[in-house]
């Protein structure tokens, strides 16, 4: 009997032992193990992102030209949503969508996970957030999430600026900080500056009841990270004078650049026809981008970067440069024009109407295109093949940035043409020479370059044989820019060959034989060279390249106007006005900028 009471004591004794370990064990579950309870609320806990605010964007001057808006996204996670638990109609009625949009909306976010939230409807405005959000807790599913939208204060720099677009599956899945409905830089300075721009995102963990509505922190915001602001970026460029030349600008096609050229900072860059920036934030952002898309005129279209045109005369400047550095021609080399220059078998390439003797500084003001023909001729025939004269000319000509896109600080643009030999021995089958390719002399055949690219060849002769790569900021939230952008980078031709040039420029304005003299400016000596690019689609095309003053250039200037006709009729012009408004800050010659002004060529086309 004694026996049977010892084990009795011990198996009591262990099931008291193993009842204290469970007891022990759930109350470290309930009360000491956060993990535990933090586990078990997850069905009551929201996981807000905390969208980061995107940085600013302002000008050289320190004026705002990008700014930020508060505004909403409607969120759903659809596991939360059954027809039975809200009123479709109802909540169609409330956002302003219609049922079919709330179908394929949900249907979406379905798709993409029924267990993650992602957003309804995008960029609701303030105003109509507050009336949402008193109603929102009879719709358990959705809640909203605070954000910012960009705002653009003066309405310009549309194509240098940018804009952002919603990023794609491929997007989110190589970079995790995006995730669906995000919004990032697509174009301009938003692209190419996104990493500095959008900043970090946080996260605030909430406690909701079974309405979905807002109950405070969890653990007091124990768990919540902050959002870290994007940084603040200082462009290059000056906000009025781009305003100006969009003025200057308006109802025709085409572009300016313009580069100050000690420092290769790009003080304006204008594509036209534009777009307000503004009508691509909120609700109705796709359906203006599809309206802009197909827009006849292609207002999308950034011109500067990545229009490719034929430079016209302006390309004789570079020309004249190589054939003095190579010795083909002097500063005081003459030829004749007799109305155009003869290259074999009654081919004859024609020119303005002058007959005379000229030198180099001489055929610059008047642009003949007799004289580059025959300096390019004996450029070729002091070497003993067409092809090592060429590939030596290509040499000279790459070193002004011509052909390539010279790495700047944008994310799109085009390198231009400039062909290698090799085309040409494909072309002509081994047998060209100079006057196959005659045309070049004077900056047509199969040579294209782009706005920036012709603003920068400027940029160099202002300079007298260097260049800064041309870009668009100047400063990030105290930060050094890019340190290739500050590196001094030389053309091939030695400084001496640059002043009968620019003597020749000067004189393109200033002269009494000039194809330019109403660009001219009392105060200011502008030096610059007209173009007229042939085009076989219609009336050609006006060109224009300047820069001034003279001494110590504070700007350089591309102007490109599709079917303007001769240079001086619209390019010229319009680079004297952007020229004297940005160094004088004013404008003489009222009744020419009102003629610029007025002057419509979309309707012509």
């Amino acid at each position: 009997m004694r026996k049977y009471k010892v084990r009795y004591k011990v198996i009591a004794g262990i099931f008291l032992l193993i009842s204290v370990i469970f007891i022990i064990k759930l109350f470290y579950i309930q009360v000491i193990n956060d993990d535990y309870k933090f586990s078990a609320n997850n069905n009551v806990l929201r996981y807000d992102v905390q969208q980061a605010v995107r940085g600013l964007i302002y000008d050289r001057n320190h004026n705002l030209i990008v700014a930020n808006v508060p505004a909403y996204d409607l969120m759903i996670i659809p596991r939360e949503l059954t027809n039975k638990t809200i009123d479709t109609l109802a909540f169609c009625k409330l956002i302003e969508i219609s049922k079919k949009e709330f179908i394929e909306n949900y249907n979406k976010a379905a798709e993409y996970s029924k267990y993650k939230e992602s957003v309804f409807v995008k960029h609701i405005n303030l105003e109509s957030s507050s009336t949402l959000s008193e109603k929102l807790f009879q719709f358990p599913g959705f809640y909203l999430r605070k954000l910012t939208m960009r705002d653009y204060p003066s309405n310009v720099a549309t194509h240098l600026i940018g804009y952002l677009g919603e990023v794609n599956t491929k997007k989110t899945k190589e970079d995790k900080y995006y995730t669906k409905g995000d919004l990032s830089g697509a174009s301009g300075i938003e692209a190419a500056y996104e990493r500095y721009l959008r900043g970090e995102k946080g996260m605030v963990i909430k406690l909701v009841d079974v309405y979905n509505r807002d109950q405070g922190k969890f653990q007091n915001g124990e768990f919540d990270t902050l959002a870290i602001a994007g940084a603040t970026l200082t462009s290059t460029i000056d906000i009025e004078l781009q305003a100006y030349g969009e003025k200057l600008m308006q109802n025709k096609i085409g572009a300016i650049v313009a580069i100050e050229p000690t420092t290769g900072e790009i003080l304006s860059l204008i594509s036209s026809p534009t777009y307000n920036p503004n009508v691509l934030n909120g609700r109705k952002r796709s359906e203006n981008y599809k309206n802009l898309s197909e827009n006849l005129n292609k207002p999308l279209f950034n011109r500067a970067l990545q229009g490719t045109y034929p430079p016209g005369s302006t390309f004789k400047l570079l020309n004249g440069l190589i054939a003095l550095q190579e010795g083909a021609i002097q500063k005081s080399s003459t030829f004749t024009c007799n109305g155009g220059y003869n290259y074999g078998n009654e081919k004859k390439l024609g020119c303005h109407l002058h007959k005379s003797i000229l030198n180099l500084t001489q055929a610059i003001e008047i642009s003949c295109n007799t004289y580059f023909c025959n300096a390019f001729n004996n450029y070729f025939r002091s070497f003993n093949s067409s092809i090592l004269a060429y590939d030596n000319w290509r040499l000279h000509l790459s070193s002004f940035g011509i052909g390539d896109f010279m790495n700047n600080d944008f994310i799109n643009g085009r390198p231009g043409k400039l062909p290698q030999s090799s085309y040409y021995n494909k072309l002509y089958r081994g047998s060209w020479n100079a006057n196959t390719i005659i045309s070049m002399a004077i900056g047509q055949g199969e040579l294209l370059l782009t706005p920036i690219q012709m603003a920068n060849m400027t940029a160099i002769l202002a300079n007298r044989g260097y260049y800064y790569t041309p870009h668009i900021i100047k400063e990030i939230a105290g930060e050094k820019i890019d340190s290739s952008f500050t590196l001094k980078k030389y053309c091939s031709i030695e400084e001496k060959y640059f002043d009968p040039i620019i003597s020749g420029m000067q004189k393109v304005i200033a002269g009494e034989k000039g194809t330019a003299t109403n660009a001219k400016l009392n105060d200011i000596i502008i030096c610059g060279k007209t173009g007229t690019a042939q085009n076989p689609h219609g009336e050609d095309h006006s060109i224009f390249i300047a820069f001034a003053p003279k001494e110590n250039p504070k700007i350089a200037i591309a102007v490109y106007i599709e079917n303007g006709g001769w240079g001086s009729t619209w390019a010229a012009p319009i680079a004297s006005l952007m020229i004297e408004s940005y160094l004088i800050k004013t404008i003489t010659n009222k009744l020419q900028e009102e003629f610029i002004i007025k002057g419509d060529l979309l309707s012509e086309r």
